[in-house]
């Protein structure tokens, strides 16, 4: 399993937008890691052993000085350490909220690598609403994914709401699909939640699985 940092170093690579971030060894590099950012930034935990980090409470947003960086990061290193003792620091800047949707891929022992879409957060684990491609995905593939989830019209924009940018969030279809094809020792990648907005859509959260 790839870190958080070393998975976004990836994606960056692939030209999918990430929120700045960096590594920290202590509560205190942390702190002036995040005035380097400026504030408000998340604090979590760093380790390519641990994964589902916000519910084992390795996750703080919206800290907004270096005290309260001190402190989370104490808290965070404490008990992630329990479970990796190599476990460090990842300090990001805080992105704005937008709609979440989640962008994944997997290599299939039969098709090869294959591109996910849905709503993110918990609508995928809800209603497992999802649109699956075999790779290579162009972006006419990747609209029609898109357009296939039972949300789409929570893209498109409803009662007054705006939508979202569609060119964008296919931007990041296809450089997923293009990431999967060149990098054969990715395994699974998952990116929950990407964060699309009127302009843009930005990964806030990565996961790459690497072959043993």
């Amino acid at each position: 399993m790839m870190s958080e940092l070393e998975a976004k170093a990836l994606l960056a690579k692939y030209g999918i937008p990430v929120n700045e971030g960096y590594g920290a060894s202590s509560a205190e590099e942390a702190a002036e890691k995040a005035r380097h950012i400026g504030f408000p930034v998340a604090v979590k935990a760093l380790s390519s052993k641990i994964t589902h980090k916000s519910d084992l409470g390795l996750v703080e947003l919206n800290i907004c000085n270096p005290g309260e960086v001190l402190d989370a990061g104490a808290r965070i290193l404490k008990k992630a350490r329990g479970i990796d003792p190599d476990a460090r620091l990842i300090v990001e800047a805080m992105a704005d909220p937008g709609t979440e949707v989640i962008v994944g891929a997997k290599r299939d022992p039969q098709f090869g690598p294959t591109v996910l879409f849905g709503l993110g957060g918990i609508f995928v684990e809800v209603f497992k609403d999802v649109s699956l491609r075999v790779a290579p995905v162009d972006r006419p593939m990747a609209l029609d994914m898109m357009g296939e989830i039972k949300g789409y019209p929570i893209l498109k924009g409803v009662r007054g709401r705006k939508g979202v940018d569609l060119d964008a969030l296919a931007d990041v279809i296809v450089n997923t699909s293009r990431l999967m094809m060149d990098e054969e020792g990715i395994l699974e990648l998952d990116m929950n939640p990407v964060l699309a907005y009127e302009k843009g859509a930005i990964a806030v959260d990565a996961r790459a699985l690497l072959r043993d």
